[in-house]
């Protein structure tokens, strides 16, 4: 692209080798400009650094690389948030996971919940959103995860205090009203984990690593742990593949939880399963 390059051309020109949308949207992250400007004014010039950067994410869009982290950030429950190829991109699964922690929380008079695998933060951000009175804490095995989830946590005002380690590790003997967590559960060389740009995402994040297994490495890590981390009453939560539930829930059973069940998301789909202590 030259330097003399109109944004009207250029999002017309990129729009036939990405989707129109993408397009449109990195042309708005580079250029500082609404799509009011685009429609109004596309005879404005891009700068030839303008112009240059707009190219290398159109290729990096061509490739797969997800707008999300071209762009650095990515919506969910109608706020923003950082994101970085530290952490998963947020998807609508996890409303219900948030949705029904939030409730649990609503119940207990300044409840304790612990964010296990935290990522970006953005469950226990909007916990702490929507709970104030809740005393927050969101653990994670990433350092980089970590300085995403602070920058969206002082982003959003969430109180909440952070953790570097491996799931229950950093915690000691703490107990908690509510556990919850969204962990890694696709299974290890699951073909869905090279599709719609999930291979550019962090695969710690995505799968429990265990060759040939089913993806409930994970999950049987932090039901087996829960007992030594919960209040009398208090619930554990733990967002799940589509046909993961009933194992899940047979995983509760077996620990001794009570009040075992499942919530479906959206699509109707088992997403989320939890149990009471």
């Amino acid at each position: 692209m030259s330097a003399a390059m109109r944004i009207g051309d250029a999002w017309r020109q990129a729009g036939r080798r990405i989707d129109r949308l993408d397009a449109r949207l990195l042309l708005e992250h580079v250029c500082g400009c609404a799509y009011a400007d685009l429609l109004a004014r596309p005879e404005r010039e891009m700068s030839g650094e303008q112009a240059s950067r707009f190219d290398g994410l159109v290729k990096r869009r061509e490739a797969g690389e997800p707008l999300a982290y071209l762009v650095g950030n990515a919506w969910f429950c109608d706020l923003e948030f950082a994101v970085s190829p530290a952490v998963l991109i947020p998807r609508p699964d996890t409303e219900v996971l948030v949705e029904v922690a939030s409730e649990k929380a609503r119940a207990v008079e300044n409840p304790g919940v612990v964010d296990l695998g935290t990522g970006s933060g953005i469950v226990a951000i909007l916990i702490a959103r929507r709970c104030p009175q809740a005393l927050v804490t969101a653990v994670d095995v990433s350092v980089a995860a970590l300085d995403v989830a602070r920058a969206n946590a002082e982003r959003h005002h969430a109180h909440i205090r952070f953790l570097e380690g491996d799931w229950y590790a950093p915690l000691g003997e703490e107990r908690f009203d509510i556990i919850v967590s969204n962990p890694p559960y696709v299974a290890e060389g699951d073909p869905h984990l090279q599709l719609n740009g999930l291979p550019f995402e962090p695969q710690h994040a995505l799968t429990d690593g265990v060759a040939g297994g089913n993806g409930l490495a994970c999950i049987r890590r932090i039901v087996a742990g829960a007992a030594d981390h919960l209040r009398a009453g208090g619930w554990l939560l733990m967002e799940h593949g589509y046909d993961q539930a009933v194992e899940v829930r047979r995983l509760l059973w077996n620990a001794g939880f009570v009040d075992v069940a499942s919530w479906k998301d959206a699509a109707g789909i088992e997403r989320v399963s939890g149990g009471r202590a």
